[in-house]
């Protein structure tokens, strides 16, 4: 599917300074934004450090709009866009940049519904509140350190993707609606943290995922009726395999070959557990 939207030139900008919460920090907030003009396919690239960071689609014909919190003496907003390339989000003034014992801020942004974009995302340590629905990707590479996130797909993609990646370091990280993405396989490579991967939504085919885990606990949650194959070459892992049937290291649901969308699961995991649970 193809889109094209319209860029109006210009920025928006709105400032204001806020008192300093801690000492030795001048906090401000600065809400950012532009308008559409014209663009066929979108790359989109996000990067922010540490503090509250949360995506949502929008529909008010912007390119963005972006709300953000931080200390200016330390920090710097980035919102450039160019060849259709947008990168937004935060960087530092300076090398000595210490946030022990400082206040963190927040970076809230929307993107536009109906543009066909290629997403990057990279963030740190965040408390991370992510919807992609109502985004057109054709592309997605999340990447994220010591997290506490939750990313939502709440509507289907109406885009086509090859491969989407997550990689989660040592994370407490939960995926909802993955089946929303319209991916022809989702790979995760994750640290150590708690795992929990949501395989509902509108599975426009047969679906493959691929998981590399290394210390921790992952949770599969699989819709009713969605057939799953789940191959496991792990080292000291525990499976919760209820539902499912064992054969070898093959373990399957019992309408797996009759099943009108199924799921193959491949599993690399070092020490941890494993349980899947069926939901409605």
């Amino acid at each position: 599917m193809t889109t094209t939207k319209r860029i109006v030139s210009g920025v928006a900008l709105a400032a204001v300074l806020l008192p300093a919460g801690v000492t030795g920090q001048d906090w401000r907030t600065v809400t950012m934004s532009q308008r559409l003009e014209r663009v066929d396919d979108l790359r989109v690239s996000v990067e922010y450090g540490a503090g509250q960071f949360s995506v949502r689609s929008v529909d008010d014909d912007l390119l963005y709009r972006m709300r953000l919190e931080y200390d200016e003496e330390k920090f710097e907003p980035v919102a450039d866009f160019s060849n259709d390339r947008l990168r937004l989000g935060i960087e530092t003034i300076g090398r000595d940049i210490n946030l022990k014992g400082r206040q963190t801020g927040s970076l809230d942004l929307e993107l536009p519904r109906g543009v066909p974009m290629d997403l990057e995302l990279t963030f740190g340590a965040v408390q991370a509140d992510i919807d992609l629905g109502g985004l057109d990707l054709t592309d997605l590479e999340l990447s994220t350190g010591a997290s506490e996130s939750f990313i939502e797909i709440s509507e289907p993609n109406r885009e086509r993707i090859g491969t989407a990646t997550f990689a989660v370091g040592a994370a407490e990280f939960t995926a909802a609606g993955l089946g929303n993405l319209n991916a022809e396989r989702i790979e995760v490579d994750a640290g150590v943290g708690s795992i929990t991967l949501g395989l509902d939504g509108r599975w426009a085919s047969d679906g493959r995922v691929s998981i590399d885990m290394g210390l921790g606990h992952l949770e599969l949650r699989i819709p009713e009726g969605v057939g799953l194959r789940l191959r496991k070459d792990s080292f000291l892992t525990a499976i919760d395999s209820e539902g499912l049937i064992k054969r070898g290291d093959v373990y399957e649901s019992p309408d797996f070959d009759d099943a009108e969308r199924r799921v193959e699961v491949e599993l690399d995991a070092a020490f941890g557990a494993i349980s899947v649970v069926w939901t409605r």
